[in-house]
Formats: C-alpha cells, sequence, structure tokens
C-alpha cells in the first residue's frame, strides 16, 4: 500500500465511527479539552479520548497543552486525502454522465 493509500485509509477509518465524526465536526466549531467534548456526548470520558487519539492519528485534530489541560482543534489539511480521492471518482463521473447524455440524446434524434 502506498504511502498516500494509508493516509487515505486512515482518515476513512476514522471518519467511520459516527461518534468521531461528531467529534470532529465539534472541534471545528473550536478548541475544546476533553471534559468539554465529554459533556456534549453520552459517552465515557476515557471513550472520548480513545476517539481524539484515533483522529489525532489519522492527522484529523491537534492538541495543545497548557498546563494540566489538553485543548484539541480540528485540522482541516487532514481531510486532504479523502478530498483527493473524491476529486478523482468526481472527475470519473462527470465524464461518465456527459456520455450518458450524449447517447440519450442521440437516442432522442
Amino acid at each position: 500500500m502506498t504511502q498516500a493509500a494509508a493516509a487515505r485509509a486512515d482518515v476513512f477509518r476514522a471518519l467511520a465511527d459516527p461518534t468521531r465524526r461528531a467529534v470532529f465536526e465539534r472541534l471545528a466549531r473550536g478548541e475544546s479539552t476533553v471534559s468539554e467534548l465529554n459533556a456534549g456526548f453520552d459517552v465515557s470520558q476515557p471513550a472520548i479520548s480513545q476517539h481524539l487519539a484515533h483522529l489525532r492519528r489519522a492527522g484529523l485534530v491537534t492538541e495543545r497543552r497548557a498546563g494540566r489541560n489538553a485543548y484539541y482543534r480540528a485540522r482541516p489539511a487532514g481531510l486532504v486525502p479523502l478530498i483527493d480521492w473524491v476529486e478523482r471518482y468526481q472527475a470519473f463521473w462527470s465524464e461518465r454522465i456527459e456520455r450518458l447524455q450524449k447517447v440519450l440524446k442521440e437516442m432522442d434524434e
């Protein structure tokens, strides 16, 4: 597996879990501590920490330490492997749809 494919797989794996997606979306709105995140979810604090660890490994979240607190923030650049993958297939489908439109137009004539 190439490095790009591995990065893409990490992002897909991290965002496959609905709670992790919700944590990422929450962090996209602003920085939070684990305690602040935990207040918005019906899961334990250790579970939130595990979700954050998955998101960090995938490059989707950054951590900043200040004293005893850790602050987390979404890292939108971590979505680049996912965006690249979607864009590649978007071009593929656009071409296919144009061909289909052409065939359908020819059938109508």
